[in-house]
């Protein structure tokens, strides 16, 4: 799903009495015209509207690989449908367990049978009907069923041998139904969303626009948004198929309303800075369901950071419980989501509850816990079967995504297939997680983020309409890796530096703010400095000659608050390049790691790490060998970057020869 926004012209603020339209309720709904309308193409509705589309299932927001554990699996899918589409089919390549004959793979809902399918054999194509399937709020949930035909006396329980559906796409039949009221515009499936904005945005216009990117991407999550900016004149072509767009104008009267003539309308947001952003929160708002016409206008909708709290559950973290079943060897991971518990955290314990099958006399085994293939726990079986523990997680185990392992060992003599019953081991919902706030943030650089910037972002940039596209690719790339959406405030640059707030600072073409010292510069002659690179609190330089221009994102902590500068040596050609690179695969936003990646001309951008960061979260869990292996790290990192920047000074000389 993409997220474009596009400039069109500045039109003047209406007459007073147009911005002063009272409201009298917190969503007014209207039918008629109150805003003015916005240049569009001529409509084309076979262009924009989805005709019985094949979706992959990755598209529609679910793993593309389905898989069934046992002898008879079982897994449950719920698939968004598009408003005038009806599902008909699954087609997938089946990938068979080990020394399974065939079997058969049922589909069925609410205990009625919707079909049933022999199993092809292994790596064939395998379509799946699902005509007859009942659609209840926009989506259809499924229960597969597979049941397997094997060998005598051969079980079927390795968790890595599971039956496999692999590639799976949705096929549907009908045509797509346009949008025709505010509460139906955003649908259950969106690969693109256009957001337009004039050529200078202005504060309310550049803060509206940031927020609906994040809140879009936040809603839409799993679907993996594409978050694009581009420039136009106004005029709108024709969306494609699953593509919304939306109209961003500062002035006229207040309110969020379809307009065009397109067979998929744009969406105008228009309003005074006061109220442009209340327009902009109507469509992230629980009242937007309430707008079931084609024009609102929204009141006051207060936005209060969600603070975390020093403890929950893991069904607030968004786990419900977990079970698994296996012959000798259950194995469940209950994951432990910093984004999630909505801050950077320390001093984490769990109080792991739950229940494993009483293994039978004659037969031995253990509970295990671990983070990381390190053992934090590990005790003998009890008859009663209960788990009621506390496990402490080391901070040097600490990560953005931490995963907490639970196993049950057994170890005997099983008998043949059908003697034993497998052993179902589960952990309750109700597992208590506490933690505090890490300060400095655990881990640092990169993997803190976004949790240290966490639950409000203020968004530093100049005006302009080339740096609110950039920090809108930034913080939709942020919002991408969190489980919870986060709120931005967009403010000066200046205003941003000297906060006290976590903040994102957009500074294109240069650095010169001596307030805040980041771990890598760039000067306007080409000399780097990398601070701490060898852990004794001295900076160190590298001359280039002749100068090469750099983009870089930086991350830091100071003040007690974490910042995140996207910056150049006068090169902000180099920074969007950096950017692009970062959007072009999803997962290289997550795997970015140390305090610092530069993208310099002709070069995979490089990732560096300087100790200053590492020191801290050393200094913070008394790992000294930690500290050790950082500014080792730190002292590599420059030498890397300056063979980097030889190879390429190499490359231009012989170019000039």
């Amino acid at each position: 799903m993409t997220i474009l926004v596009v400039r069109t012209q500045r039109h003047s603020v209406g007459q007073v009495a147009s911005r002063l339209l009272p409201m009298v309720a917190a969503v007014v709904v209207a039918g008629g015209t109150i805003l003015p309308g916005v240049a569009v193409a001529e409509p084309e509705r076979e262009v924009s509207l989805a005709d019985s589309p094949t979706l992959s299932l990755r598209t529609v927001g679910v793993d593309s690989t389905i898989s069934l554990y046992g002898i008879e699996g079982r897994q449950t899918l719920s698939l968004p449908v598009q408003p005038g589409l009806v599902p008909t089919e699954l087609v997938a390549t089946l990938a068979l367990p080990v020394n399974a004959a065939g079997g058969t793979l049922e589909v069925s809902q609410d205990e009625r049978i919707i079909s049933r399918v022999p199993l092809p054999s292994d790596q064939a194509p395998i379509t799946i009907p699902l005509a007859g399937a009942r659609i209840v709020d926009s989506a259809v949930t499924i229960l597969l069923r597979s049941y397997l035909t094997v060998p005598d006396g051969y079980c079927v329980f390795d968790a890595s041998n599971p039956l496999r559906l692999v590639g799976t796409e949705i096929r549907y039949s009908g045509q797509e139904l346009a949008p025709t009221t505010v509460a139906d515009f955003l649908p259950p499936v969106l690969q693109r969303l256009t957001l337009a904005v004039p050529s200078n945005p202005s504060r309310a216009e550049s803060d509206a626009a940031a927020h609906l990117a994040t809140a879009t991407v936040a809603r839409y999550g799993p679907q993996r948004t594409e978050i694009d900016i581009i420039s136009a004149d106004g005029v709108l072509s024709p969306p494609v198929p699953l593509e919304r767009q939306i109209v961003i104008r500062e002035g006229d009267a207040p309110g969020v309303r379809l307009d065009g003539p397109n067979a998929v309308p744009a969406l105008l947001i228009a309003g005074s800075p006061a109220d442009l952003a209340n327009q902009a929160r109507l469509l992230s708002s629980d009242l937007s369901e309430l707008a079931v016409q084609s024009s609102a206008v929204a009141g006051p909708l207060a936005v209060v950071p969600q603070l975390p709290s020093d403890r929950t559950t893991i069904r607030r973290l968004g786990q419900p419980g977990v079970n698994a079943t296996d012959l000798v060897n259950p194995r469940v991971t209950v994951p432990l989501d910093q984004t999630r518990i909505g801050r950077s955290v320390a001093g984490v314990r769990v109080h792991l509850q739950g229940s494993y099958t009483p293994l039978p006399a004659g037969l031995a085994g253990q509970v295990t816990v671990s983070v990381a293939g390190e053992m934090l726990a590990r005790w003998a079986t009890e008859p009663s079967g209960q788990i009621d523990r506390w496990i402490d997680i080391p901070e040097r185990l600490l990560e953005r995504y931490i995963n907490l392992d639970i196993a049950v060992d057994a170890a005997g003599n099983t008998g043949r297939c059908g003697e034993f019953q497998p052993i179902t081991l589960t952990v309750d919902g109700e597992t208590a997680v506490e933690t505090e706030r890490a300060s400095p943030p655990i881990p640092g650089g990169f993997q803190s983020l976004p949790q240290a910037l966490m639950p409000r972002i203020e968004v530093g940039l100049d005006e302009g309409f080339d740096n609110l596209r950039r920090a809108v690719r930034i913080v939709t790339g942020l919002q991408r890796l969190s489980g919870l959406p986060f709120d931005t405030a967009v403010v000066s640059r200046e205003d941003a530096i000297g906060s006290g707030n976590p903040a994102i600072v957009v500074s294109p073409d240069g650095w010169n703010d001596d307030r805040i010292a980041l771990p890598v510069t760039v000067d306007a002659d080409g000399v780097i400095t990398v601070e701490n690179v060898d852990g004794a609190g001295t900076s160190s330089t590298l001359t280039l000659d002749p100068a090469v221009g750099f983009g870089s994102l930086q991350t830091l902590y100071t003040g007690g608050r974490t910042l995140l500068v996207a910056t150049s040596s006068n090169a902000p050609a180099e920074l969007d390049r950096l950017l692009t690179w970062l959007d072009s695969d999803v997962n290289r936003w997550s795997a970015l790691t140390g305090d610092a990646v530069v993208s310099m001309p002709g070069r995979e951008p490089i990732e560096l790490t300087t100790p200053a960061s590492a020191v801290a979260t050393a200094a913070a869990t008394t790992d000294r060998k930690n500290l050790y292996l950082a500014i080792g790290v730190g002292s590599l990192a420059l030498v890397g970057l300056g063979a980097a920047l030889i190879v390429l000074r190499g490359r231009r000389s012989r170019g000039e020869q």
